[in-house]
């Protein structure tokens, strides 16, 4: 099964305490690479988060977006009577001393801002082990949602694949019946040759030396083996569509690749203007495939 290496996934939940949202975006990478954003503390878990999104994808590059949202209760909230009776304790014996009238009320704005009156009613290990099961929780939907779109692609980027395959395929027939007449063609043209220069000067030839310009041509210009190969290339592609779990796009891309060297070597050593002409048609299909299987995990 192909996996596009493009696409999105979201997931949202909310509990008594607390909202989160995951957002991922893919896109194509040779490798896996992750980008976690969100409020603190979760970018610091990003090894964790690794952990849960490299069951889903192997390689490419994952945008995590994480937006949370702590729904606070009263108990949550909650003064240090002990350092505000502390504080206004000593504002008061501060201004006894200066003979300064003054009324607590007036002080509370200043004192509530001091450090220790109000404190956090949550520690980053109470949000480690009460935020991570949900975030996993949502995370994994969001996977699935993601994985969902990318089987969806995957699935038509295969059958293009396959349609590519089979043009390639005409091509590589077409010249598979013109690589016969290749010898033929360069015979003929070497008999005209001589003959028209044994009509100009007079000059003959001997036979077998024309039969030993023609077999040396023959052995340079036989592309039998390199369309063999370039068809086996053709049906281990298909195979590779079909039946690959396992990081299906790079072995299309060597396989692409190999299939780009026999087209080459066809149409340097067959030297025939019909047979280049299939030639440049599959070097363009082989750049379609190309650019569709850089976006195949």
């Amino acid at each position: 099964m192909l996996l596009s290496m493009t696409g999105f996934g979201e997931s949202r939940r909310q509990t008594e305490t607390l909202a989160l949202q995951v957002e991922l975006r893919t896109v194509n990478n040779r490798y896996l690479k992750l980008n976690v954003r969100g409020p603190e503390p979760y970018p610091l878990w990003e090894a964790e988060i690794e952990k849960v999104i490299r069951r889903f994808i192997k390689r490419g590059t994952v945008l995590v977006n994480l937006r949370a949202e702590r729904q606070y209760r009263p108990s949550d909230f909650r003064l240090n009577t002990v350092a505000l009776r502390s504080y206004l304790d000593q504002l008061e014996q501060l201004c006894r001393e200066r003979n300064a009238p003054t009324q607590a009320v007036h002080l509370f704005p200043q004192v509530l801002a001091l450090p220790g009156v109000t404190a956090e009613s949550l520690t980053s290990e109470a949000t480690w082990e009460h935020d991570w099961p949900l975030l996993e929780q949502v995370l994994v939907e969001a996977l699935q949602r993601l994985q969902q779109m990318r089987q969806d692609e995957g699935t038509a980027m295969a059958q293009e694949l396959l349609n590519l395959q089979a043009t390639i395929s005409v091509q590589l027939d077409g010249i598979r019946r013109l690589a016969p007449l290749v010898q033929q063609t360069y015979r003929q043209r070497l008999f005209d040759r001589v003959r028209q220069a044994v009509q100009d000067v007079g000059v003959g030839v001997e036979p077998e030396h024309l039969i030993r310009e023609v077999a040396v041509f023959a052995e340079r210009s036989d592309i039998s083996e390199e369309i063999t190969r370039l068809d086996s290339h053709l049906q281990q592609f298909a195979q590779t569509i079909h039946q690959e779990n396992d990081l299906p796009g790079r072995k299309l891309e060597f396989i692409t690749q190999e299939m780009l060297r026999e087209t080459n070597t066809i149409g340097s050593k067959a030297g025939d203007v019909a047979i280049s002409r299939h030639v440049v048609e599959i070097k363009a299909t082989l750049e379609k495939i190309r650019e569709l299987i850089q976006n195949i995990e």
